[in-house]
């Protein structure tokens, strides 16, 4: 199960069922669970744990320093991954910034080729993270996402439950819950048929629609709109979406464009 070319210090803590393909490298502080595979070249550097039946690809590197000049080397962090990762080829996730810190994924992710998880990222489960995305430090990420193709994503902002960015946006505010993101920071409406891909139920879905266009063209200023609606008459779903609106990231939200 373990090629006799990969390294693997003695200090790792590696499940006898657990794959290792040619030339990988696992550093010591690495804790790989069962039935997890480490694809050929790919390296798992210190502090890394991985979840059972997790894949990680060729030529990936788990756990490396974080792209932070004002990083401290002596600071011990890493990257905690989840159970059942689709962590395909020349993938990177840096490991966190401050003393103690994770970069963090949950479980069932798919994470594409060439895709990067930058440090202290925090993603929830079932995300798809497509070929050649560029997550940037202390993004978090909700569950469900889709994020296409060489889309990119700026330190900081938060991606909500269920969205959707196309390919090769540069997203630099907030994605709210359930919407659709485009070019340049752009909403173009809601990821429909993925709340219908997740089970929400017709009335759910309703309720969020009237909820974007309430607030997004409203007549009345955003923030006047958004203190209008009665989150009381609101279910879990959309309480979600108007809680997102109401307590953004720093770097605020993405909005549609209005004609």
């Amino acid at each position: 199960m373990i090629h006799s070319t990969a390294i693997i210090d003695p200090k790792a803590r590696i499940e006898e069922s657990v794959q290792i393909g040619a030339y990988a490298i696992i550093e010591s502080g690495a804790s790989i669970e069962r039935d997890c595979k480490i694809g050929e070249h790919a390296q798992i550097c210190g502090s890394v744990e991985i979840g059972k039946e997790t894949s990680i690809g060729r030529g990936s590197i788990i756990g490396s320093e974080p792209q932070d000049t004002s990083f401290d080397p002596s600071n011990q962090s890493g990257v905690k991954i989840g159970e059942k990762n689709n962590i395909r080829e020349l993938t990177t996730i840096h490991r966190g910034t401050e003393k103690g810190g994770w970069t963090q994924l949950g479980n069932e992710n798919f994470l594409m080729t060439g895709s990067h998880v930058g440090h202290d990222v925090k993603m929830g489960d079932r995300n798809t993270i497509a070929n050649n995305c560029l997550l940037g430090g202390h993004v978090i990420i909700g569950t469900g996402t889709f994020l296409g193709g060489g889309a990119v994503f700026h330190q900081f902002v938060h991606l909500g439950d269920l969205c959707l960015a196309q390919g090769n946006s540069t997203i630099t505010k907030d994605i709210p819950p359930y919407c659709t993101a485009s070019q340049k920071n752009r909403l173009i409406g809601l990821n429909t048929i993925g709340l219908r891909r997740a089970g929400m139920n017709p009335t759910t879905r309703s309720e969020i629609k009237k909820l974007y266009r309430a607030v997004f063209f409203s007549k009345i200023p955003f923030r006047e709109a958004l203190n209008k609606i009665n989150d009381e008459k609101l279910d879990k779903e959309a309480l979600k979406m108007l809680e997102a609106l109401k307590k953004p990231s720093l770097k605020g939200i993405c909005f549609p464009k209005i004609q």
